[in-house]
């Protein structure tokens, strides 16, 4: 599903929202968890899941357009998405919750 289709999903499972504010929206709230993630805040949506950013390690690595060199890998700062229970529960059961 592309963002435009959500924003299309969204649109058609809100009444009176029309499809261009429901993408409005889809921005919004993906803004919203991009400024949050950057400034290093945890956002936890009960039953969907959390999203958090976590610190990798420096560690050695291989070129790999030549397997023989190894590379310094820096460091970094990662996102990521820990699904809820009941998002997990949804997915292996099929079930559509509102």
């Amino acid at each position: 599903m592309t963002k435009a289709e959500l924003a299309n999903a969204v649109a058609a499972s809100v009444e009176g929202l029309t499809r261009k504010k429901a993408a409005e929206v889809v921005d919004a709230i993906f803004h919203a968890i991009q400024d949050s993630l950057a400034k290093g805040e945890k956002i936890q949506a009960v039953g969907f899941g959390t999203f958090e950013v976590q610190q990798r390690s420096a560690r050695k690595g291989r070129n790999p357009q030549d397997p023989s060199k190894e590379i310094n890998i820096p460091a970094k700062k990662v996102p990521v998405f820990r699904a809820g229970k009941a998002l997990k529960d949804a997915v292996n059961t099929g079930s559509k919750k509102k």
